[in-house]
This record gives structure tokens, sequence and C-alpha cells, in this order.
């Protein structure tokens, strides 16, 4: 079977599985497409978590950025698994005590204030606006590829596909068809990686391939590291990065995860509070299969690159590499007109420009795999973009028609009426959501990690401190809400899309980056938020109270 036809059989049957699931779980009440009924099962919810989690950052930019980074690039691998540990042990269960299925909701009750909820309404979608452009950009490059259409087309099949059942299910719909995607997108990374490790070192397991020795009894980070000396690229199993950057990054996108609104909603789909805590347990198996994975495949993947394309003739160049330049993620640029691939780490002397998200994607082609493994994968890495894209929309949707029209606007909005504007919030959210797929600020791994500095600018301090901290206020918490998201935003359209005078990476404050900077914010929103609560009025008692009996949960509560 040709490859063309192996893809478009499986995504097929694929989108067919979702799109089933989807009409079989639709949503007939504001309960089932907020939080699906509060009745999935913990190992259910575990995957769909997962599902949810594990992004087209994770499935598709995560290993490719590590295949070109290599020690730099392990930031996104130790903040991201560290991040769902803090927000599984720290935050997950308290909030799920407190009863609120939407991260504006528990700030709006928990600091007494219309005002707070509107914040948090803005922060929310500010966060899951960035975030959500990663995946649609994500899904663009698989279509980009695999169904042979331009990037912008491919964002706009993709829009078509997960406004479909995110609209028509909900989060009931959602959660079901995320168990599916989760079972598709992990089958999906492990083959291929399992196929390449027996193949380079004859060890069937990823994990221990990547540290073992290949045919040629080398081991292979000691081959790559070779490989790039000999090509002029740094050393991969050392960093160029400072400490203290490295230190940042790997800090807010642990601290940002933990203040992530479509991760947080996911522990309110469960009956209670101990189903909270079995799902994050879950979740985290889960997630650890593809993660402990990644470096491995962005080991294999590098390796293989550099060995088929360096000094290489062009016109003797494989199928898959002319496919992958048709779609302008990978560019020859014969400076010497030789008519051979010179790849190296000097850019004058370089002719091949490489898009770090089409590695994960054309690793199996490079490893010359079955055709059914390349369609499976493509498979894997669009329910990978789709999942979290769903989970992102729904927060959107949710945060529009509950915490603003529901609670603020209309407050005696019908049920019906309700569920009409969340799934209009929802439609609207999925136009402007391809409209940064096709303009996003960076490669997909880039972009989401910009979101987590938001998440930990501005959400972070304010959960934190509203469940531990018993006297912080509403003023101190709005204040904080609104500096940390403005200073982030500031950084960030300073220094990624050139506003406010530009910069170059030199000017960089304290020579953090971009990624990193939202730990700054967030220690900034800290310190705003309880010198604000210092100089102001202490909280009701009622909501002292409050405090008090989120941070005991009871596991029978409902």
């Amino acid at each position: 079977m040709s490859l063309q036809l192996s893809i478009w059989l499986i995504v097929g049957l694929t989108f067919a599985l979702y799109i089933g699931i989807a009409i079989w779980s639709r949503a007939s009440s504001t309960n089932e497409f907020y939080v699906a009924g509060k009745g999935v099962h913990p190992i259910a919810n575990g995957m769909a978590t997962a599902a949810d989690w594990m992004s087209a950052a994770s499935f598709i930019s995560m290993a490719g950025i590590i295949s070109f980074l290599g020690y730099d690039g392990s930031v996104y691998l130790m903040g991201w698994t560290g991040g769902y540990v803090l927000l599984a042990l720290l935050l997950a269960p308290y909030l799920r005590k407190f009863g609120k299925f939407t991260v504006p909701a528990f700030i709006g009750d928990r600091y007494y204030s219309n005002t707070a909820r509107t914040v948090a309404v803005f922060c929310a979608l500010i966060v899951s606006f960035t975030y959500i452009a990663g995946q649609m950009r994500g899904v663009g490059v698989v279509f980009s590829r695999y169904l042979e259409v331009d990037i912008n087309s491919g964002v706009f099949i993709g829009m078509g596909i997960v406004l479909f059942y995110a609209i028509l299910g909900g989060m009931k719909g959602i959660t079901y068809t995320q168990v599916a995607q989760y079972c598709v997108l992990i089958f999906a990374f492990m083959v291929p990686a399992i196929f390449i490790s027996i193949e380079m070192t004859s060890n069937p397991i990823p994990q221990l391939g990547f540290g073992s020795a290949g045919s040629d009894g080398v081991y292979l980070l000691d081959k790559l590291n070779g490989l790039h000396e000999e090509l002029g690229f740094s050393k991969y199993t050392s960093g160029s990065k400072s400490t203290l950057d490295v230190f940042f990054i790997t800090a807010a996108l642990m601290i940002g995860t933990a203040g992530l609104p479509h991760v947080i909603v996911r522990f309110f789909t469960v009956k209670k509070v101990s189903d909270a805590r079995k799902s994050a347990g879950w979740a985290l198996l889960f997630i650890a299969i593809l993660y402990t994975t990644a470096p491995a495949i962005a080991v294999f993947a590098r390796t293989n690159l550099i060995d088929t394309v360096s000094e290489k003739n062009y016109t003797e160049m494989p199928s898959w590499f002319k496919k992958w330049e048709d779609t302008g993620l990978l560019k020859f640029d014969d400076k010497n007109g030789d008519n051979v691939i010179q790849y190296n780490g000097n850019e004058m002397i370089n002719e091949l420009t490489i898009d770090r998200d089409i590695m994960v994607l054309a690793n199996p082609e490079i490893a010359q795999l079955p055709n059914w493994v390349i369609a499976l994968l493509a498979a894997g890495a669009l329910a990978a973009a789709l999942s979290t894209a769903a989970g992102l929309l729904l927060v959107i949707s949710s945060s529009v028609s509950h915490d603003l029209i529901k609670r603020i606007i209309k407050p005696d909005i019908s049920e019906k009426g309700e569920l009409v504007a969340a799934r209009l919030s929802a439609f609207f959210a999925v136009l402007l959501a391809g409209y940064f797929g096709i303009n996003p600020p960076d490669f997909v791994a880039a972009t989401v990690a910009l979101a987590f500095g938001l998440a930990a600018a501005s959400f972070f301090p304010a959960i934190v401190l509203g469940i531990f901290h018993k006297k912080m206020n509403k003023e101190g918490a709005i204040s904080g809400m609104v500096i940390g998201i403005l200073l982030m935003l500031f950084y960030m359209t300073k220094f990624k899309f050139g506003w406010f005078g530009g910069g170059a990476e030199s000017d960089w404050w304290f020579g953090i980056s971009p990624e990193g900077f939202g730990t700054v914010a967030m220690i900034v929103n800290f310190i705003v938020s309880i010198s604000v609560s210092k100089f102001t009025s202490p909280p009701p008692k009622e909501i002292i109270e409050l405090v008090d009996n989120i941070r005991l949960p009871n596991e029978n509560d409902d």
C-alpha cells in the first residue's frame, strides 16, 4: 500500500472514531458541557488528562528542539514533567475540593469580587489563545506534509475537525475523545521509536537504546557529539545557555503548568477528591511513557539526519527530502553551486535550513520504516494537537459563557441560553485560534512555552495564595494578576514581536529569555499581591473559613 493511501486510511479511521465518540457522548446540559457530569473514571480521566497535557509541543516539537539544542533543550523536558507533578500534588486536590470547575470561578469566589473574576477571564483567554496557536501550527505542519497541502490549508482543516467535536460534545465528548486520542498518540509515538532503537542499537527499549552502542561499537551520544564537532555545531551534551536562564525557563514551565486552566479543569470531571488524586497519578504514569522516550527520539532523529544529508548529492536525496521541501519547512540553498549539501554550524556556508518541528515527523521516513508506521505517526501527531486544542477551546468557551456572561453580564440567563453561548464562544475562538496558527510567533514548543510563562505570571500566585494564605484579599490578588500578566506581555511582545523598540538577545533583562521571564513576572506578582494585601482590608470571615475548609479535603466530598 502506498504511503499516501496508508495515511488517508489510518488518519481517516481515527477521525471517524473521534467524531463517532463526539456524537455518542454529546452534551445535553451545561454540567455535561463543562465537567462531563463529574462521572469520569479515574483511569479514563488520567488518560484524558495525559492527552490534554501532551500537546503538539510534546509530541511534535519537544523531541525536535532537544535534537537541535541537545542539553539546552532539556529545560522543556524538566519543566513540563516537573510542572505536572507540582500541579498534581500542590493544587489539584484543593481546587477539586473547592468545587469550581474554572480558574476564573475559583478566583472570583475566593477573592469575593467580580473584578477579580473578569481579570481572571482576561488572563485565561490570553493564556489559552497563546497555547492554542502552537496546537493549530502543529496541525498545519502535519497536514502540510502528509495530506500534501500548504500549512494554512492544514490549519483550516484542523479548525473544522476540532470545532465539530468540541462544540457538539463539550467536556463530555472531549473527555472520551481524548481517551481514544491518548491511545492513538502513545502507540504512534512508541512504535517508530522501538523500530529505530532496534535498528540502531538492537535494543527494543528506546529509553535504554539511546544510551547504548550502535553496530559500530560507538555509543550513540558519543557518535552524535563527534558529528556535531566535525560539522561545527556545539557539543550535543553540553549547553550554551546561562545557568540562570536554564533555571528561569525550567521554573516558568513548571509553575506555568500549575496555572494552566485547561489542565486544572480536568480534575473536576471525577466524582470526588480521592478520584482527583488517583487520576493525577494515572496521568503522570501515562505522561511519563512519552516524556522518557522523547530524548531517545531526539538522538535517533539527529544522528540519522546528519548521516543522511551531510555532504550528500542533492539529486540523490530520497523522496522524503523533496516532500518536506515542498512544505517550505526544509530548504536547500546551493550557495557554492556544487549540488552537494553542506550542513554545518557555520551560517555563512551552511546550505540547509530545517524547521525543528519536522524532526519527529520525518524521523521514520529518514529511517526508512514501513509506510504504515509513518501513517500511524501522522495520526498520532494530529491526535496530540487536536486533543489539547479541544481542551483549550472548552476553557475559552466556559470562561466567556459561564464566568463572564452567566456570572457578570446576564446572571438570569437560562441553562439552554448558556449552552448556546458556550458553543458560540467556541466557534469564534476557533476562528481566532486559526489566525494565530497561521501567524505563530515561533515554532510550536517556543509558542507553547510563552503560554506557560503567561500562566505563571498571572494565575499561579493567585491560586497558591488563595489556597495557602488566608489573609490574601481581593485587592492584592487583582493587583498581582494585572501587573504580572502585563509585565509578561510587555517582555514577550518586545523580544518576540519587536514591539516597544524591539531588542536583541543581548538586550534581555538579566540575560533571561522570553520563555523564562514568566518566573520573573511571577515573583513580581507574589511581591505585589502580598504587599498590597498588607495595606488593605482583610478578607471577610466567611472567606477565611472557606480557605480552612478547602485545605482539609474530605475523601467523601463530591
